[in-house]
């Protein structure tokens, strides 16, 4: 495995069924093989997906910045329509994506069809994660999200941001896909 350092892997039946340098691509290539392949990255098996998770208190005083959320339709394949979700938040901090359960219930997501995953911050917490298609502005887009069976935010991660052409536009609030 040595030639595969610091590079994603699909690994299935005892051999590397998929490699490269995207997260996104290998997990998509090689869940397409149907043989539940393991997913990671050589050398950093056991270092989770990040994503930052914090919970604070709100003042209620003081006048809240703007949350920029986008509405995303989540599709299990490229060419069949899915589920369409609103406040998505495009997350720029965050490795991967993730829903809560209850929208992965509603896209008809199986467990058995996804890969075992670590989702967290500070601390890391099992998951899974799923081959799926993000359509923005009609134009779909891979991810992987992961199954988020604590909380309930909607979180676009650069698993996908990173595919796509997206302008934040603050004093706009705005945010302007494929400009």
């Amino acid at each position: 495995m040595t030639q595969y350092r610091n590079q994603w892997i699909g690994f299935a039946n005892g051999r590397v069924i998929a490699s490269g340098t995207s997260a996104v691509e290998v997990f998509h290539v090689a869940q397409q093989s149907g043989l539940h392949p393991f997913v990671t990255c050589v050398g950093r098996e056991y270092e989770p997906c990040h994503m930052r998770r914090a919970v604070f208190s709100y003042d209620p005083t003081y006048p809240s910045e703007a949350l920029p959320v986008i509405e995303v339709e989540f599709r299990k394949q490229v060419t069949t329509p899915g589920l369409v979700v609103d406040r998505v938040v495009p997350d720029t901090g965050a490795d991967a994506s993730a829903l809560p359960w209850s929208d992965g219930e509603r896209l008809a997501l199986d467990p058995r069809d996804g890969a075992p995953g670590l989702i967290g911050g500070a601390t890391a917490v099992s998951t899974v994660i799923f081959a799926v298609w993000a359509r923005l502005d009609g134009q779909e887009y891979q991810c992987r999200p992961q199954a988020d069976v604590v909380g309930h935010e909607r979180i676009l991660g650069r698993d996908g941001l990173n595919r796509m052409d997206l302008v934040f536009c603050g004093p706009a609030q705005e945010i302007v896909i494929n400009p």
